[in-house]
């Protein structure tokens, strides 16, 4: 989706500031965030997808406003709310009841249909599904859709509408998209696209740079070579 989360390519918030903003997550908030996120995860109680959307349903001043892992907290708190796993209320008692007693020791949250599953750790490449073929390969032309979805999607702004090339095939993954939004995995390829940096920025590109983006397969359509255009309208006079 199009929102204050997408910034590449984006101009007025000055300079990027070098000192003073490093981000190990080491806090013990932080910490705690981080163990939240990932209980939840293992849990099944959302998906990384889903994650993400949360994040970018943000109010754009409350994101831009917001630390790292303040985000992460929103967006679990949110979708949590949402599924019925806990109610606005029931975080409000507990807020209150830790800030008149901080010694107070916390319980993990147990899912509303039944016992909470053990946790689990990833091994090798755990969004790889089985699915379509892919239909580009290396050195392929493709150009990006130019798109404004109003869900979730990887495709950044800045890459819509862009001609590139086709540098890598990863394999069959889960699609975002849909994922996001409880519309099942429907995996698809994923590509690594190689895209001339002025193709990107025009003019304000640095010289002889390139970006390179991992994209799913319903992102991208097949470029036509330059001039096709051209042929096929003399050829319909």
């Amino acid at each position: 989706m199009d929102g204050i989360h997408d910034l590449g390519g984006m101009h007025g918030f000055g300079p990027v500031p070098r000192e003073g903003h490093e981000m190990d997550g080491s806090a013990p908030w932080e910490q705690t965030v981080q163990g939240l996120f990932r209980v939840a995860l293992a849990q099944r109680l959302l998906n990384l997808d889903e994650f993400r959307h949360g994040i970018e349903r943000m109010d754009p001043l409350r994101y831009l406003e917001a630390a790292y892992y303040d985000r992460w907290y929103t967006s679990v708190e949110c979708i949590l709310i949402e599924k019925g796993v806990v109610t606005e209320e029931e975080l409000e008692a507990r807020t209150a009841l830790l800030h008149d007693h901080p010694t107070t020791s916390s319980s993990p949250a147990t899912p509303p249909d039944g016992p909470a599953r053990p946790a689990t750790r990833p091994t090798g490449r755990p969004f790889m599904r089985d699915g379509p073929p892919p239909t580009f390969r290396v050195g392929d032309q493709v150009v990006t859709r130019a798109m404004h979805p109003r869900g979730h999607t990887r495709l950044p702004r800045y890459a819509r509408g862009k001609r590139g090339v086709i540098q890598r095939v990863h394999g069959v993954f889960v699609l975002p998209d849909t994922n996001a939004h409880g519309l099942g995995e429907q995996p698809q390829a994923v590509y690594s696209v190689r895209f001339d940096a002025s193709e990107l920025w025009s003019e304000a590109a640095e010289p002889r740079a390139s970006v390179s983006l991992d994209l799913w397969e319903s992102y991208l359509e097949a470029a036509r070579r330059p001039g096709a255009e051209r042929a096929e309208r003399s050829q319909s006079i």
